[in-house]
């Protein structure tokens, strides 16, 4: 990834904009952000609210339990604070975040996050700002503000800068479609568990082949899904 001239900047809209940066104002993230790798906004969405409670949110129509939150006021919210990248709304039923994606937007200029609460947010103000949609899985959490700190740590890390070995990234889980392979560090021998004899013969060569059969057994044995798009790929790379 090329050097940047302007920090990746990503914008939070939430009610609770205490929550950020969080776990982001610590560690490698944290000192990115204090470097001024990356920029971090959290804005408060009640700040665009019109009337005197600080509303955000109204009964569904079609009746049902919960509260939605309305078009109107994150509308405002977003107009006055997006910046250049996507505009994200975290969500269950979005794309699954993987690795590819984090790299797509990792190498653009940022992200505008909205992080919804109660019930949702009216799909009107998601079709109008052309939101992308994202999903950390098949669970759901009570609002967006965590999903997006995991977006955010899972991009920070891929900015240049912010890990002082690139080698590291390139031997990450999912970087290559594969889980990544075990670790071990000192002592040699632990409880009666002694280090495999191959990360401690010196031969690198090995080690690396070693390590690659060890991804590739965990990922066949422990996510058949990715398994199965690693071998596809695989055999049509192997097709003459």
């Amino acid at each position: 990834m090329e050097e940047r001239i302007d920090p990746w900047h990503a914008t939070v809209l939430t009610i609770f904009p205490e929550m950020f940066p969080g776990p982001l104002g610590l560690s490698l993230a944290g000192r990115a952000l204090a470097k001024g790798t990356w920029r971090l906004d959290a804005v408060n969405i009640r700040d665009y609210a019109t009337d005197k409670h600080r509303s955000v949110d109204d009964v569904p129509f079609g009746g049902g339990a919960g509260m939605v939150m309305r078009p109107d006021v994150l509308d405002a919210a977003i107009k006055a604070n997006r910046g250049a990248g996507p505009l994200v709304y975290m969500t269950p039923r979005g794309r699954l975040l993987d690795q590819p994606l984090v790299r797509e937007l990792a190498a653009g200029p940022g992200a505008t996050i909205l992080c919804g609460r109660f019930e949702g947010v009216d799909q009107r103000v998601l079709e109008a700002n052309e939101a992308v949609e994202i999903s950390l899985g098949d669970f759901v959490l009570s609002g967006g503000e965590l999903p997006a700190l995991v977006l955010l740590d899972a991009v920070v890390r891929l900015l240049p800068g912010v890990l002082g070995n690139q080698e590291t990234l390139a031997e990450e889980s999912f970087e290559w479609g594969l889980l990544e392979y075990p670790h071990y560090t000192r002592p040699a021998e632990w409880q009666g568990r002694a280090v495999p004899e191959v990360l401690i013969s010196g031969h690198h060569e090995k080690i690396r082949d070693w390590r690659h059969r060890q991804s590739e057994e965990a990922t066949r044995t422990r996510r058949p899904d990715l398994w199965d798009r690693y071998a596809s790929a695989r055999r049509r790379t192997e097709t003459p």
